[in-house]
């Protein structure tokens, strides 16, 4: 864990500025191994072996967003409820890589991020493909129905599934940053507005496929390229939750937002199987704990932060442009969610019968 904890201090003092354009790479060694071996970076064993352990926690967006928030308040509970036995190292804002960087460094036990928050989607290219349920367009109907779903055994079973896998990591809670909404640079006021535009998208495929039964063209952007993006016209909109719409002042640019909720961004905490191996049996039930903590501390904070970020946009001259029948929207994509859910379909019947 020292190791972890070096390159953590590292990273806060700026001088890992390349990682986030070339992936999640760990520093070079001091020394060099015998021909046939890979040295490893020294590891603590147990917290009573050498003082309290360090777990480094990699969160792409900033301390002051709204996952940094959820971030630094499942640090709090985690430090209190081991008393400080375990000590969580937020590094925020990407300075330990864009996610699927954070993704593969864990998956091939770099041993330099031990927790990280991940979108649910992104374990789908892994082969965890229960969790690409949750990224499936129009699946949530409301808030309640996506916390009614974390409560069911199958939420626990998603969980579990990269460690049943092989991956080598597995889920500890979850957490939602709110529906995702379309933004664009000019008005858009229904589906038909979307056709022809340039939308940015990441790697999920089950956006871009989204984004093109609603008629407009996906575009790959990097997150930190699309501000100058939007800017500069190379793409038309994108889509976010709203808080992080306006903590990343996208309303500078893009300043029409249509309330699309096509997907609910639903994301969970992930462990390294190696660090967890690491804790104690106490230790571990507390991290659950604060955990379990966490995600109604998420819930609650979600909900109230997208109503107050939407009153705070207005106020800046944001347009807001309700959708009132998503039934041509789900009818649009209807082939991405039979194409996502095929094999599935009983689980996926198990979320979507939670809005009844």
């Amino acid at each position: 864990m020292k190791y972890k904890k070096m390159i953590a201090l590292i990273a806060a003092a700026g001088m890992i500025g390349t990682l986030g354009g070339c992936g999640l790479k760990a520093p070079e060694k001091p020394s060099q191994a015998p021909s046939g071996e890979t040295e490893q970076a020294p590891k603590e064993t147990s917290a009573k072996a050498d003082g309290a352990v360090t777990l480094v926690y990699a969160e792409v967006n900033s301390i002051d967003s709204l996952d940094g928030e959820i971030a630094t308040f499942f640090k709090d509970k985690v430090e209190e409820k081991t008393n400080g036995s375990v000590v969580i190292d937020i590094q925020a804002s990407g300075v330990l890589g864009a996610e699927a960087d954070v993704l593969d460094g864990m998956t091939n036990n770099s041993g330099t991020v031990d927790l990280c928050r991940i979108s649910c989607f992104a374990l789908n290219s892994y082969g965890a493909k229960l969790s690409s349920l949750l990224s499936v367009p129009f699946t949530f109907e409301n808030r309640d129905q996506f916390w009614k779903f974390t409560e069911t055994d199958l939420a626990q079973k998603i969980l579990a599934e990269p460690e049943e896998l092989g991956l080598g990591i597995h889920g500890l809670y979850y957490q939602e940053e709110g529906f995702r909404d379309f933004f664009m640079s000019e008005e858009v006021n229904g589906i038909e507005g979307l056709k022809g535009r340039k939308i940015r998208v990441s790697s999920d495929p089950i956006l871009t496929g989204v984004v093109e039964a609603l008629g407009a063209y996906p575009t790959v952007i990097s997150f930190n390229e699309l501000y100058t993006s939007l800017q500069s016209g190379v793409v038309d909109g994108a889509d976010q939750p709203v808080p992080l719409y306006e903590s990343n002042a996208f309303n500078e640019v893009a300043p029409n937002v249509i309330l699309s909720h096509h997907t609910m961004s639903a994301s969970e905490v992930v462990v390294s199987d190696a660090s967890w191996a690491e804790l104690s049996k106490e230790q571990q039930d507390a991290i659950m704990e604060a955990g379990k903590e966490t995600s109604q501390y998420a819930k609650e904070l979600s909900e109230k932060e997208e109503s107050e970020s939407i009153a705070r946009l207005k106020e800046k001259g944001v347009k807001f442009t309700e959708v009132t029948d998503y039934t041509p929207w789900k009818e649009a994509c209807a082939d991405i969610i039979s194409q996502y859910t095929k094999g599935m379909e009983e689980e996926y019947k198990q979320i979507t019968s939670l809005a009844e």
